[in-house]
């Protein structure tokens, strides 16, 4: 899980993550919304997809065409299911989800490359005018460069494979940073790195060395993207220097991370022995909202399967574990939030 999902679920609070809790009112309405992305996300959203590809295995056993691609079955049964009127809504459909999907990484992936690489390393003064003409390019050098991937990749299924390897190196280092003191910046950009070339290393000499269509490539490339990936970040965070002092202070007052990776900084700023923000409210919360997000996931598919009575016993459990939640919103004042303990930002 750490290895291969962490990296991919916006570990920290990645953008799309940051901009929901950010735009919420209070830090309970950003808790909340997030509560509410992941049920929609998690218990809700993939049901139609799952009735659909378990309907396809029926409808079509032996996939579709000449090849007999099994994947090319989901679009093969709304052209084949659908009326007339509601393809049209399906395309749409696809068309927009793409179009968004596609605009929303060329524009991430060009701030990135423009605000964090360029405007920092190479040109640190010039004009926006010439930031912004530089974006320009830079998304479409990225356009072209996604063109040459999609042609390299032949099934959906490969694509995700190859990108669960690309990121498994990452993962544990990722989860990490927030539990040990000792981490920096080049932990994680040699994470990235060494992550990056090995699985596609890997990738090739494993699949030149097992039989086509084995299971076990997938399992050989990330176990040895994150063995070899996890020695090198962990040499380079030893060979380079920690972050400054003043900075893992600051970090640490307005975090408070748990566990021992920071006890010499906390012991140091006189928390030494504190519980996390939150205490025993904190993990039975969190407890309280994965038993909620699984037991909503898998009640809605008892129901749709026609198991009524496990359906409803999971969908109480769901109800239960939500009204935990919100009883302990009422009772937050009984104990600190690290929210709560709120540290000026430091001036850029």
């Amino acid at each position: 899980w750490w290895a291969a999902w962490y990296p991919g679920a916006e570990p920290g609070g990645g953008g799309y993550v940051a901009q929901r809790i950010f735009s919420s009112k209070t830090e309970k309405d950003g808790v909340l919304a997030t509560l509410f992305f992941n049920v929609a996300h998690y218990a809700i959203r993939p049901w139609p997809w799952i009735i659909t590809a378990l309907a396809t295995v029926i409808l079509y056993p032996n996939g579709i065409g000449p090849t007999h691609d099994h994947e090319a079955a989901y679009v093969q049964a709304y052209v084949d299911l659908l009326p007339t009127p509601w393809r049209g809504f399906m395309m749409a459909g696809f068309a927009a989800a793409y179009m968004s999907t596609v605009g929303t990484q060329l524009n991430w992936g060009a701030s990135y490359l423009v605000n964090d690489f360029y405007k920092r390393f190479i040109n640190k003064d010039a004009t926006e005018k010439h930031y912004v003409g530089v974006s320009r390019w830079a998304t479409v050098v990225l356009f072209l460069g996604s063109i040459f991937v999609t042609w390299q990749i032949q099934t959906v299924g490969g694509a995700w494979e190859f990108l669960l390897a690309l990121g498994s190196g990452t993962g544990l280092v990722l989860i990490l940073r927030w539990y040990w003191w000792r981490i920096n910046a080049w932990s994680e950009i040699s994470a990235m790195i060494t992550s990056f070339v090995v699985s596609v290393i890997a990738l090739n000499r494993v699949k030149a060395s097992l039989p086509p269509d084995s299971p076990l490539v997938q399992t050989y490339v990330m176990l040895i993207t994150v063995v070899i990936s996890t020695v090198v970040w962990l040499t380079v965070t030893f060979l380079t220097k920690p972050e400054p002092e003043a900075k893992l202070e600051a970090f640490y007052e307005r975090v408070r991370p748990g566990g021992p990776g920071w006890s010499r900084i906390s012991a140091k700023l006189g928390y030494a022995g504190e519980q996390i923000p939150g205490g025993a409210l904190a993990w039975t919360n969190w407890l309280a909202g994965l038993i909620a997000v699984y037991a909503s996931l898998f009640g809605i598919g008892k129901l749709i399967f026609g198991e009524t009575m496990t359906g409803v016993i999971m969908l109480i459990v769901a109800a239960v574990a939500f009204a935990w939640i919100a009883r302990a919103f009422r009772e937050e004042d009984a104990g600190p939030r690290a929210q709560r303990d709120v540290v000026p930002l430091a001036a850029d």
